[in-house]
């Protein structure tokens, strides 16, 4: 009776197809993070616009009242602690106006500098899905593609670089390679991707504990108890600027009592 023929993988063969497979699921994982930051991002730039638009302009505008009145006591008073807490008040105000009336919309449109425009064409001529060997690179490069053109959008020079360095590394060992020089290859692909989605993770982490990070998780929070977190906020800065108005007012009042 003839011995029956078994087929079975070389070592190298079975190490390959591993090292692929991981390779795929850690792009599949690097691709879900992209994609949930760049979620989170357009969720808190959306937030943040209308937290300037309802709660930001009236911060502005107390601050600029909390100016006038350090400086009207610096003409009351003449003293360097009164010029020190109105310089003090006269730079808040200037930051929270600039914050809250800034044209974030004519910033991202101001034209990148050139030297980053080269660095993405430089970038798009590699890793365009175009430029793809087959449906797994396709693939691939399309999330590479993707995460280009979110770095060129925010001015993100060294995630460019990044892009072109790993792709660069990868390109240049690929010529006729055996076996464990694509396994090599593979695992140094795995390095990079398992390192992008740990800045993914840093980047993540540094937004929600941002101030429009927590203040975008306390509005979701009164949200859940049917509350207008921003209205509430709002309400209380009217306050202060009520309280503000009348201790300018009462400021005036004294230095007319002087003559000033």
């Amino acid at each position: 009776m003839p011995a029956e023929i078994v087929h079975t993988q070389s070592p190298d063969a079975a190490s390959l197809l591993e090292s692929r497979e991981r390779l795929a699921a850690v792009r599949t994982a690097l691709a879900e993070r992209e994609a949930e930051l760049a979620q989170i991002r357009a969720r808190l730039k959306a937030f943040e616009s209308q937290y300037f638009r309802q709660v930001g302009v009236l911060y502005a505008e107390l601050d600029e009242l909390e100016a006038r009145i350090a400086e009207r006591e610096v003409d009351l008073y003449d003293s360097d602690a009164a010029r020190k807490r109105a310089e003090d008040a006269r730079r808040r105000a200037n930051e929270t106006h600039d914050a809250a009336f800034g044209e974030d919309d004519e910033v991202d449109e101001i034209e990148p500098p050139p030297s980053l425009r080269t660095l993405y064409r430089d970038v798009a001529k590699r890793i365009h899905p175009d430029f793809a060997r087959d449906e797994v690179e396709r693939t691939h490069f399309t999330l590479l593609m993707a995460r280009a053109n979110s770095a060129y959008r925010r001015g993100d020079a060294e995630t460019l670089l990044r892009l072109l360095d790993d792709h660069r590394e990868v390109a240049a060992s690929t010529a006729g390679e055996d076996a464990a020089a694509e396994i090599r290859r593979i695992l140094r692909q795995i390095q990079h991707a398992e390192r992008d989605m740990a800045m993914l993770e840093d980047e993540r982490r540094a937004l929600l504990a941002s101030d429009i990070g927590q203040l975008h998780f306390d509005a979701e929070t009164a949200a859940i108890e049917h509350r207008d977190f921003l209205a509430e906020l709002a309400s209380r800065v009217r306050e202060q600027i009520a309280d503000a108005r009348y201790r300018f007012e009462f400021l005036k009042r004294q230095m007319n009592a002087h003559g000033r």
